[in-house]
């Protein structure tokens, strides 16, 4: 049986007879920028993680790289950010003239290790990112006491925690603003590149706001110096018509890590993620360790199951941050992680079979 990484197109075929007419009503309106379809989707986002303000923007990039602009992040300052991250995080701080420091991970969870956040802090810092990688969400009640004791901003990395909870709340209000990205494969994702922020500060939301669109709360006049960065309405539809499924088919995620960690526990060779009591994760990836992860991944390539590596290179291992000179050893810890790690199928459209298969191949090989 063929078990692939990823079928978008499953999810889409699922919802047509929903997508099609919201998106061709949505091209028959006239409305191409802006409009009530993506104030539907603002308001609907918004009021799903209890934030007071959600802004449509172009991408998670753009997402995390207007967010850090509104909160006055700039050239001299520091961001302390995961090592162990998709580059996006780091690649917003350097976009705003800022350094990415980086501070490692927990072993257990992926996450940003809050001990280890005080001894990379400096008079430079402004605002720390923690990352909800992988769906897991990080530990912020201590990461948010030593922002508060520090003076410093608290930006979220929800790119892949659409409906994660920390300790019965949604994510999405804890820290000044939280970032979202949309991409297609994400938990929630649109039909293309799509973000947004979420904030319960109106000042911070009005910034941002004026930034995407050019500097400009009034046409041709220009406060600042801004950006193209809007949520295309015909996305915004396509959002909310999988709004309201998310809580479904993030309950089938679950339903799947736990069958994954339930039968996959007495392998030896594989160590499986860890959830702390007060997490609810939603499962965005399903990743696991093993010691000799590119024969594993081989052979389960040979038997019909499609894995991916998320990361194969940390950030500060990449060409593009050479010049913070970096060097392999310096991040023990996130490199290990890049070495081992192996994201099985995930996906609320899996059927039973497959999970079935995923895991018979893993006990035959790993």
């Amino acid at each position: 049986m063929t078990v692939p990484f990823l079928e978008l197109g499953v999810a889409y075929r699922e919802l047509i007879s929903e997508i099609e007419p919201a998106v061709l009503e949505s091209l028959r309106s006239g409305w191409y920028i802006g409009g009530d379809d993506l104030e539907k989707f603002e308001c609907a986002f918004a009021s799903f993680t209890g934030a007071k303000h959600c802004i449509g923007v172009a991408n998670g990039l753009d997402a995390l790289r207007l967010a850090l602009l509104s909160m006055g992040v700039g050239s001299g300052d520091e961001v302390l950010v995961p090592s162990n991250t998709f580059i996006a995080t780091w690649l917003a701080v350097s976009q705003v003239g800022a350094t990415p420091v980086p501070v490692e991970p927990l072993e257990s969870t992926f996450n940003l290790d809050p001990d280890r956040l005080e001894e990379a802090i400096t008079s430079h810092t402004k605002a720390i990112i923690p990352v909800h990688l992988y769906g897991q969400p990080a530990n912020l009640d201590p990461i948010l006491a030593i922002a508060r004791k520090h003076g410093l901003f608290v930006l979220e990395d929800a790119a892949q925690a659409h409906g994660a909870k920390y300790k019965g709340r949604l994510i999405g209000t804890d820290g000044d603003v939280v970032a979202w990205s949309f991409y297609p494969g994400k938990n929630l994702g649109a039909l293309g590149d799509a973000g947004a922020i979420t904030t319960n500060d109106a000042k911070i939301a009005e910034r941002i706001r004026i930034l995407g669109n050019y500097g400009s709360r009034t046409k041709y006049v220009h406060e600042t110096l801004g950006c193209n960065s809007r949520l295309d309405p015909v996305q915004a539809v396509v959002l909310s018509v999988k709004l309201g499924h998310l809580n479904e088919w993030n309950a089938r995620r679950v339903q799947i890590a736990e069958k994954y960690r339930r039968e996959l526990a007495t392998l030896p060779g594989l160590k499986l993620p860890e959830v702390p009591e007060w997490a609810e994760p939603v499962w965005h990836l399903f990743v696991v360790r093993h010691a000799k992860r590119d024969v594993l991944q081989a052979s389960l390539k040979e038997a019909g199951i499609g894995t991916q590596i998320h990361y194969p290179i940390p950030p500060h291992l990449q060409k593009a941050y050479l010049g913070l000179g970096w060097r392999k050893g310096q991040l023990p810890t996130a490199e290990s992680l890049a070495q081992s790690v192996l994201s099985l199928p995930m996906g609320p459209q899996m059927d039973d079979a497959s999970v079935d298969a995923v895991i018979a191949a893993l006990r035959r090989r790993a």
